[in-house]
């Protein structure tokens, strides 16, 4: 790309983000007209608070969709989030403390799974065999057994899932992949993400009763049985091995994502191979910063080679203890050419060239509000979303389980493609799932 035609692509990407992004924040406070009835997909949300109730309002804002149900076990997050839905689409949704009565609803067209991560496989296997489509946020699942389970249910049932990295359907990463595909990077063997925003200790308070009215036993779900804590319970369970997968999959999952898209969009501008699952995984790292109950790292670097000839490296970095940026952005994705390389940020990407200089750049927020209209036009067209759970989701969630397992198991991983299992390592073998799903909560068959 000569540098003119760069110059050229730096103006029209910018005005044209600009544009958008203010098209993005109209969407964003004001609701569209909705389509007719008839054309309307009909919604079940499971969960009201946290990025559930951004959903709930995101849903409830689109043209094409109804939300006419919300389940959530605690009335403190079910009362708002109905009354968001009902303030923005101009009726009220039934309210529910039990998700699988959405599932059993045969007017019900979608399923949205906000719940914590591991809340998200069982509905949506549930929906799925329900003949329901669903979008599920991310990581696809506390494990990966769970996550190829949810994709077995995907693909007898022939449903669209939607997993919620939301970042995909953004013109912001729209456009630096546009970018990448130019060639304009020249040869890539490396990439990387990264997590610098610093975050807080949640201390040590001790065990207690659970809020009134709420079901906690339903809400551990699957995970041991073990006394209600408030940080295992909203917001701070992410820190904890029994129900989340940490930074590495809170926040991470958006970063490895994003840069293993641009890395293989700038493989299909050299006609090389896409890369897909990692071959071999190593990861230091550990809870090296905060004192507190937290158990997943702090402090972490994993390192993902893909087979190739050659191959083809993709690095990250957690130091969510830090209170400065990286490369500019706080939490950020690169890729690393002989010509150049590319920062992708959550409001805006610059690409570079020669001796550090600004060649190309874009903007655009990153909120969800694309990705859920994706979600909805591919429902209607059975079309793949952007985030496919099958080809991209998963794909991006196992890169975090498999850091998440190395860091854990002090060792490389080597990875089969097919079967998702660690070659060789029975210990790694055993963190791909739980030693039991708790009853009842066992996992669906399918």
């Amino acid at each position: 790309m000569s540098h003119l035609s760069r110059r050229t692509f730096l103006h029209s990407s910018t005005t044209g983000m600009t544009a958008l992004a203010g098209a993005g924040l109209l969407a964003a406070e004001e609701p569209a007209k909705k389509q007719n009835a008839s054309e309307r997909i009909r919604v079940g949300c499971v969960g009201g608070g946290g990025r559930a109730g951004s959903l709930v309002r995101s849903f409830s804002r689109s043209s094409q969709a109804d939300v006419v149900a919300i389940a959530d076990l605690d009335p403190q997050r079910l009362a708002p989030a109905l009354e968001a839905a009902e303030s923005i689409q101009g009726h009220r949704p039934r309210g529910e403390k039990d998700f699988r009565k959405l599932i059993d609803d045969p007017e019900i067209d979608a399923i949205v799974v906000g719940t914590p991560d591991h809340w998200h496989a069982i509905p949506t296997i549930l929906a799925c065999l329900a003949g329901k489509d669903v979008y599920v946020e991310k990581p696809d699942a506390h494990n990966i057994i769970e996550g190829r389970r949810m994709i077995a249910a995907m693909r007898k049932h022939k449903r669209i899932v939607q997993m919620g990295s939301q970042h995909r359907s953004t013109e912001r990463l729209q456009s630096a992949l546009e970018y990448i595909r130019s060639g304009a990077l020249g040869r890539c063997l490396v990439a990387k993400a990264w997590e610098s925003s610093r975050q807080g200790s949640i201390g040590y308070p001790k065990d207690r009763e659970p809020p009134e009215g709420i079901d906690y036993d339903m809400w551990l779900g699957s995970a041991p049985k073990q006394p209600f804590n408030p940080n295992r319970f909203h917001g701070r369970w992410r820190w904890f091995y029994d129900f989340g997968t940490g930074d590495l999959g809170n926040d991470g999952v958006h970063r490895l994502d994003m840069a293993l898209a641009g890395l293989n969009a700038a493989l299909e501008a050299e006609g090389a191979p896409q890369v897909g699952l990692p071959q071999r995984t190593s990861a230091v790292g550990g809870k090296w910063y905060f004192d507190d109950m937290q158990e997943w790292p702090d402090t972490m670097q994993v390192n993902y080679q893909f087979a190739g000839e050659p191959p083809r490296i993709l690095t990250y970095e957690m130091r969510v203890w830090a209170p400065y940026s990286y490369h500019g952005h706080s939490e950020g994705s690169a890729v690393y050419g002989d010509q150049g390389y590319i920062i992708i940020g959550n409001s805006n990407w610059q690409a570079y060239a020669g001796k550090n200089e600004l060649v190309a750049e874009g903007s655009g927020d990153s909120h969800e509000g694309p990705h859920v209209e994706n979600f909805l036009d591919c429902i209607k067209t059975r079309e793949k979303p952007y985030c496919d759970l099958e080809t991209v989701g998963h794909r991006a969630s196992v890169l975090c389980h498999a850091g998440n397992i190395a860091s854990r198991v002090g060792r490389t991983l080597v990875l089969d493609p097919e079967s998702e299992e660690f070659i060789g390592d029975e210990e790694a073998n055993a963190l791909r799932g739980r030693p039991e799903w708790r009853k009842p909560w066992t996992l669906p068959e399918v």
